[in-house]
C-alpha cells in the first residue's frame, strides 16, 4: 500500500510539474506572441529609412532626426509608389525599387503560408513605409571630410536599357551626381536565391576621391519567433576568427551603446558572412571571403518600432582623377534549403557553401550542438526522399536501417530480458519464500542475476539507445524547411506539424479544437497516430517480463498512457517514427525470446490484462 501511494503521489507530482509550466511559461509567452502580433498590425507609424550615412561609417537604421513619421501603408501601395524593375526567376518574385536601388520586394513562390498550394506565397522582403519593412541595401560611404555627393536612400536611379531581372539577364543602373561621380550598378541573379551585385563608380573631376564599399540587411519591428531554445532566430554570421555569432532580437536591443548611439556589436575580421534569419527563410550578406570588413549587428529605436540591422564596411577605395573603382557583394535572400545553403558533410550538398568558398555557409540552417548526429539523419532521410518522393517512407526506411545499425547491442539487451523472463518462477519463489522480507528478496535476486548473467536494467539500453535518434529526427522535423508542409498518406499533410485528428472532439465531428483549451490544451492534441504509437508501446510493454516489485509495475503500466499525451503534440513525423519503431522492437524481441527457447507470451499477457483478477487467481 505505501509502494503504491508513493507511485499514486509521484504521478500526480510530475502532472502538476508539466500543468505549472504549461501555464507559467507556455501560456504567457503564447500570449506575448499575441499581443505582439497584434501591436505590430495596430501600429500606424513607420520612419522612412536608415540615415544619411556618417563619414567613414555605415548607414544607421534610425531615421534622421526631425523626419515627421508617415503613415503606415499596405505592401502593395508601397510597391506601386516608386518606378520600379520586376525580378523573375522560378523561385523568387519582385521587385528592385529604383528610389535608392535597394532590393526591398521579395517572394518566395515556391513556399506557401499553408499546405493549400493556392495560398499565398511566403513574403520576405517589403519595402520602407509598410507594417514590416526589411530590405537589403548597398551603396558607398565618403572618408570623413569629403563634400562629394553619394547615392542614398532618396537616389532616383535609372535602368540602362530595359527589361526584368532574370537568371539570364542582370540589371544595370546609373547615377549622375552632377560633379565628376558617375555611379553604376550591376545586378545579377541566379535560378535560386543569390543577388550578385557589382558597383562601378567613374570618376571624371578634378579630384581623386576615397570611397568605403557598404552593404546591410535592415528589419524595422520584431518579428514573432517560435522561443524554443534548441532554435536561433535573429541576427547570424560567421564572422572569420570570431566564429558562429547568433545574437537574438532581445540580446541586440540590450547589447552595449556604441559610437553611433545604436546598440549592438562590432567585429573587425576577415573571410566573414552577416544577416538574419528566420526558422525557414533568412537574408545574409556574403562578401568576397578576402576582403576585410567592420561588421556589426546593430538596433536602434528611434519610434514606435526597433530596427535591426546586419551590416558591414569594407576598406577604402581611392578612385584617381580618369579611374574607376569596383566593389563587389552577394545577398542570399531565401528558404534555408539544405542542397542551396550546402552541408560541410561527407557526400552532403556542396551549395552555396562550396561553390562561393565561404566560411561554414551550412551554419545558416541551425543543426545544433550534435550536428554530428541531426546532419547524417537529414541527408538520409533526404536521399530516401529522392529515391521514393515520400518523407514519411523516408523516416520509416531510416528508422529500419538505424535498428538493423543497433541490432547487435539490442540482441543482447533482448536476450538479457529473455533469460529474466525465464526466471520468473525463481522470483516468484523467493517472494513467497521471504514475504515480509524485501532486503533479503533484493539480496536472493540479485545472486540469480549473477548466476544466469542477467542484466536487470538491459531493458532500457533500447529505450537509451532511441535517445539521441530521437532527438536527432525531431531537430530535422524542427528546423528544415525540407520537412516543412511534406505530406505523408491519409491525413497527414505536414510532417513537421501536430497530427490534425483528435480524439476529444471525435475526430472531427464535435466543432470545437480542444487544443485551444489554457493550461492543458497542449495534452489534448490527441491524433489518430498519438494513439497508434501508445498502443504499440503498450504492447511492447506486455511482451517484457512483469517487474516483481509492485511500484516498477505501476510504473510501466501507466508508462504508455502517459508517452501517448506527452508526446501528442510532437510532430507528426516523430511520431509515426516512435510507433514504426515500437512495432520492429516488438517483432524483433520476440525472434530473440523464440531463439533463446522463453515462450511468448505476448497474447497471454494481454489478455490477463482485461481479466478480473479473481478469474486469474482461480486459474
Amino acid at each position: 500500500m505505501t509502494d503504491n501511494r508513493n507511485t499514486i503521489l509521484a504521478v500526480i507530482l510530475s502532472g502538476l510539474v508539466l500543468i505549472a509550466w504549461q501555464y507559467f511559461y507556455n501560456v504567457p509567452q503564447m500570449e506575448r506572441q499575441r499581443a505582439q502580433s497584434q501591436q505590430q498590425a495596430e501600429l500606424q507609424k513607420s520612419a522612412p529609412g536608415s540615415t544619411t550615412p556618417q563619414p567613414g561609417a555605415t548607414p544607421s537604421p534610425g531615421a534622421p532626426a526631425g523626419q515627421p513619421a508617415q503613415p503606415v501603408v499596405s505592401r502593395s501601395t508601397a510597391i506601386a509608389a516608386t518606378p520600379r524593375i520586376k525580378i523573375e526567376t522560378p523561385r523568387l518574385s519582385g521587385s528592385i525599387a529604383l528610389k535608392g536601388a535597394r532590393i526591398d520586394d521579395l517572394s518566395l513562390e515556391k513556399f506557401r503560408d499553408t499546405v493549400d498550394p493556392k495560398s499565398p506565397a511566403i513574403v520576405l522582403f517589403s519595402p520602407s513605409g509598410t507594417a514590416h519593412p526589411y530590405y537589403a541595401e548597398f551603396g558607398w560611404v565618403a572618408a570623413s571630410g569629403s563634400t562629394a555627393r553619394l547615392p542614398g536612400r532618396d537616389t532616383e536611379w535609372q535602368q540602362e536599357g530595359s527589361g526584368n531581372l532574370t537568371p539570364e539577364k542582370p540589371v544595370t543602373l546609373k547615377w549622375d551626381n552632377g560633379e565628376g561621380l558617375t555611379f553604376r550598378r550591376t545586378i545579377a541573379i541566379d535560378d535560386r536565391y543569390l543577388f550578385t551585385v557589382k558597383d562601378d563608380v567613374t570618376n571624371v573631376g578634378s579630384a581623386p576621391v576615397t570611397l568605403y564599399p557598404y552593404a546591410l540587411i535592415s528589419r524595422h519591428g520584431t518579428p514573432e519567433v517560435s522561443g524554443y531554445y534548441i532554435l536561433h532566430e535573429g541576427l547570424i554570421g560567421y564572422l572569420g576568427d570570431k566564429g558562429l555569432q547568433e545574437h537574438g532580437y532581445k540580446a541586440v536591443a540590450e547589447a552595449p551603446v556604441l559610437g553611433n548611439g545604436a546598440r549592438g556589436f562590432e567585429f573587425n575580421v576577415t573571410n566573414g558572412w552577416l544577416g538574419i534569419t528566420d526558422k525557414y527563410w533568412a537574408a545574409a550578406l556574403l562578401p568576397d571571403t578576402s576582403a576585410r570588413l567592420k561588421a556589426r549587428f546593430l538596433a536602434e529605436e528611434p519610434g514606435p518600432k526597433v530596427r535591426y540591422q546586419a551590416d558591414y564596411l569594407q576598406d577604402p577605395l581611392t578612385i584617381a582623377i580618369g579611374g574607376t573603382g569596383s566593389a563587389n557583394a552577394r545577398l542570399f535572400a531565401g528558404a534555408k534549403e539544405a542542397g542551396v545553403v550546402g552541408i560541410n558533410f561527407p557526400f552532403g550538398h556542396g551549395g552555396y557553401n562550396k561553390q562561393l568558398g565561404l566560411n561554414h555557409f551550412d551554419l545558416l540552417i541551425d543543426w545544433g550542438w550534435f550536428y554530428f548526429i541531426t546532419k547524417p539523419m537529414f541527408l538520409a532521410l533526404d536521399y530516401f526522399f529522392h529515391v521514393f518522393g515520400n518523407f514519411g517512407v523516408s523516416i520509416l526506411l531510416v528508422t529500419l536501417l538505424i535498428k538493423l545499425l543497433f541490432f547487435p547491442l539490442a540482441n543482447k539487451s533482448y536476450e538479457s530480458m529473455a533469460k529474466m523472463k525465464s526466471v520468473q518462477p525463481q522470483l516468484q519463489a523467493l517472494k513467497d519464500k521471504y514475504p515480509d522480507d524485501r532486503q533479503k528478496q533484493q539480496q536472493e535476486m540479485m545472486e540469480i542475476y549473477r548466476k544466469e548473467k542477467i542484466n536487470p536494467i538491459a531493458g532500457c539500453l533500447p529505450i537509451a539507445l532511441q535517445i539521441p535518434v530521437f532527438f536527432s529526427l525531431y531537430k530535422v522535423l524542427f528546423v528544415t524547411i525540407e520537412m516543412r508542409h511534406a505530406p505523408f498518406y491519409g491525413w497527414i499533410k505536414d510532417l513537421s506539424a501536430h497530427d490534425p485528428t483528435n480524439l476529444f472532439n471525435l475526430f472531427g465531428l464535435l466543432p470545437f479544437d480542444p487544443t485551444h483549451i489554457p493550461v492543458i490544451g497542449y495534452y489534448l492534441a490527441l491524433g489518430v497516430w498519438p494513439i497508434i504509437m501508445g498502443i504499440t508501446m503498450w504492447i511492447q510493454m506486455k511482451l517484457n517480463p512483469t517487474p516483481p516489485d509492485p511500484t516498477q509495475k505501476m510504473i510501466f503500466d501507466w508508462m504508455p498512457l502517459i508517452f501517448t499525451f506527452m508526446l501528442a503534440g510532437f510532430p507528426a513525423g516523430l511520431v509515426i517514427y516512435w510507433a514504426w519503431n515500437n512495432l520492429l522492437s516488438v517483432i524483433q524481441q520476440s525472434y530473440i525470446m523464440r531463439k533463446n527457447g522463453v515462450k511468448v507470451e505476448l497474447f497471454d499477457n494481454i489478455k490477463a490484462t482485461f481479466t478480473p483478477k479473481k478469474a486469474v487467481e482461480k486459474t
